[in-house]
């Protein structure tokens, strides 16, 4: 019979970042990819004679071990810098958000909303195993770009219609008697 409290975690994986220099001399950043039943230490002194490698460019390969000199586990970068972004200090300038000056043209306000949505939208990203702080991050962007929009856009809706209630209509009815 099964268990179904069991969990396999051998067939998941997880990263570990590391700059590895080759016998060669060539110095190569990236990333370990090994089983999360694992350590990575247990991994570098294990039997096994290759090592599973992706570089931060993407390109995946194994790695014999008797080819390295050196392995520098590297550390990622803290989130202090991303959850001070997602903190709005009250100062809230629509232009400076959409990266435009004052006296830009709609057209160009609405292409730079359109540039910066299309970067910043969570759901781009929705097939990317991103840290839940990056998520925060850019569904907190994509709010600041649709604010900063909508406050510019306001202005520019009134003066639309106030220039159609001003124009003179193109055809009156007589009245009825």
């Amino acid at each position: 019979m099964f268990e179904r409290n069991r969990v396999d975690n051998t067939l998941q994986q997880m990263t570990v970042p590391a700059e590895i220099t080759l016998a060669d001399g060539q110095v190569r950043k990236g990333k370990f990819i090994v089983s999360a039943a694992r350590s990575i230490f247990d991994v570098l002194n294990g039997d096994t004679k290759f090592l599973d490698f992706e570089t931060f460019d993407g390109d995946r390969s194994l790695i014999a071990k008797s080819t390295l000199a050196s392995i520098t586990m590297v550390s990622a970068p803290s989130t202090g810098g991303l959850k001070a972004r997602l903190q709005d200090g009250g100062d809230f300038d629509p232009y400076a958000i959409l990266g435009v000056s004052q006296g830009t043209s709609w057209e160009d306000v609405r292409a730079a909303y359109l540039k910066l949505s299309k970067i910043y939208h969570p759901d781009l990203f929705l097939s990317v195993a991103l840290p839940p702080e990056v998520r925060d991050y850019l569904a907190a962007m994509a709010r600041r770009i649709n604010s900063a929009y909508r406050a510019l856009e306001v202005p520019q809706q009134a003066a639309k219609r106030a220039v159609i209630e001003k124009a003179k209509p193109i055809f009156t009815s007589p009245q009825r008697l």
